[in-house]
């Protein structure tokens, strides 16, 4: 039940990672423009994130088995993989990655995350984390054959789209729901209720918030605001950094995609000991430190500048999805917690194409300096916000 959703996740990471790493060898290989190639990854990143939500809402309701929905995701994405390596225009690909495959990784995602938090009622939001994290690290392998050989991104592709489906398809025959008011035995609920550290790092919300009432505070809005400016940043690096050319933006790259994933588990350890709030904004702080040094880095091209710069902007470059979704349960409640987070998700449409459309300039005109420092920016602006994030409900006077 975590393992299972975990190799899930590995497997369909080829589809936005591991497109974004293989953007310079996608170009090369269609013929076409930069705009051309990732058009179909803005695309994707759009109907992955609106497929996710009403995923999950159909799965906790009960519409929506978890054995269909992963069995669905497992063909939706094993289509997708290799219609990228052997579609030979632009429509095939939208249609057959864009579509299908956004569709298809929306479905694996969102049952996969609610799975988890499911079976681990006790800690979700860290185990969570380390699931969501083989999304971002499981396309190290196809950063990889970009970079050293991407005359063999095609197989590759290929060969992703057959591990998907294979991997996939044996989590949708074993994994399933928790019993109701599932419980960990081992854990004694009502000394985890009061233990004083977790009330005290990460407290629980004053009250149940409905839907419209969460849309009514400013604190939702600073959260969508977060996750787009911040989620643009990090896949506007991988596709930046895919397409510098040469060996030291490739091991930047390859560093970056690493620590995105990793980064994810450690930031939330890190959350249970310091609070939500202050380590989301030590991590968006640190992805915009990442792009100022990918901006001197590419101004001076300076090799040693660009693989550090890859190491900070990966810790802060994935992070921030599940520190966000923590603080979307601790701010509004549990009961509704998968519909709010949903509405902050589903932003991450607006961020697929504010993070492509600049890449795509900054591919076509060779300015990824001033495209850096327009991107640390936003980061910058996303760590500003969050330091501003207070309890909904809570009195002013009251520590936030």
């Amino acid at each position: 039940m975590f393992w299972l959703p975990w190799a899930a996740m590995l497997a369909i990471a080829p589809l936005q990672y591991g497109y974004a790493a293989s953007a310079s060898a996608l170009i090369t290989l269609h013929r076409g423009s930069a705009l051309t190639a990732l058009t179909p990854l803005a695309v994707w990143i759009v109907c992955q994130a609106t497929a996710a939500v009403p995923a999950i809402h159909l799965v906790r309701s009960g519409r929506l088995g978890v054995r269909p929905a992963l069995y669905a995701g497992a063909a939706l994405s094993g289509t997708a993989l290799p219609a990228v390596a052997l579609a030979g225009g632009s429509t095939a690909v939208l249609a057959g990655y864009a579509l299908l495959g956004g569709i298809g990784g929306g479905l694996v995602y969102g049952v996969c995350t609610e799975v988890v938090a499911r079976w681990y009622p006790e800690r979700p939001a860290t185990r969570v984390g380390f699931v969501t994290g083989a999304f971002a690290y499981g396309a190290a392998p196809l950063a990889v054959v970009a970079g050293v050989a991407p005359g063999l991104i095609q197989p590759a592709f290929a060969v992703s789209g057959v591990v998907a489906l294979a991997v996939i398809g044996v989590a949708a025959r074993f994994v399933r729901f928790p019993p109701r008011h599932w419980w960990p035995p081992e854990i004694d609920p009502r000394a985890h209720a009061l233990d004083r550290l977790i009330l005290r790092r990460t407290p629980p919300a004053v009250r149940q918030f409905s839907t419209g009432q969460a849309l009514r505070t400013g604190t939702l809005s600073a959260l969508v605001a977060i996750l787009v400016c911040a989620g643009a940043v990090s896949i506007f690096d991988v596709i930046a950094l895919a397409t510098m050319g040469g060996v030291v933006p490739w091991v930047a790259l390859t560093l970056l995609i690493t620590l995105n994933g990793a980064g994810r588990a450690c930031a939330m350890l890190a959350s249970e000991v310091f609070g939500r709030r202050r380590a989301l904004s030590v991590v968006l702080a640190l992805l915009g430190v990442g792009q100022l040094l990918l901006a001197a880095g590419a101004a001076e091209r300076s090799a040693a500048l660009i693989v550090i710069a890859g190491v900070v902007a990966g810790l802060g470059g994935g992070a921030f999805y599940p520190l966000i979704a923590c603080l979307v349960r601790e701010f509004f409640g549990e009961e509704r917690t998968a519909e709010i987070h949903g509405v902050v998700y589903s932003s991450k449409a607006v961020a697929g194409v504010l993070g492509v459309a600049p890449a795509a300039v900054a591919v076509t005109s060779q300015t990824h300096a001033g495209a850096f420092l327009f991107m640390a920016l936003l980061a910058l602006l996303s760590a500003a916000v969050s330091r501003g994030l207070r309890t909904p409900g809570r009195p002013a006077t009251l520590p936030v």
